[in-house]
């Protein structure tokens, strides 16, 4: 999943809800990187992998192109 905030306050807000979220089903990170303040986070839950960047940062390193074949389960524009 790949999605992006406005600003440091945002990037942690959507953080925060998706691991509050998962882990009501129980479902835990194997492992967190980055920070809103760094313009990326980064959580994986194994089969999925949640990337949350800042707008500036989401248009640098552009990860939609790197998957681009793969196929679009959900796109909210």
């Amino acid at each position: 999943m790949i999605c992006s905030g406005e600003n440091e306050r945002q990037l942690r807000a959507i953080a925060t809800a998706v691991r509050a979220k998962m882990s009501e089903r129980d479902v835990h990170p194997r492992r967190s990187e980055g920070e809103p303040g760094a313009g990326w986070v980064l959580v994986d839950y194994a089969d999925v992998i949640v990337h949350i960047f800042a707008t500036t940062e989401r248009e640098f390193y552009q990860l939609e192109d790197l998957w681009s074949d793969a196929v679009t389960v959900l796109a909210i524009q």
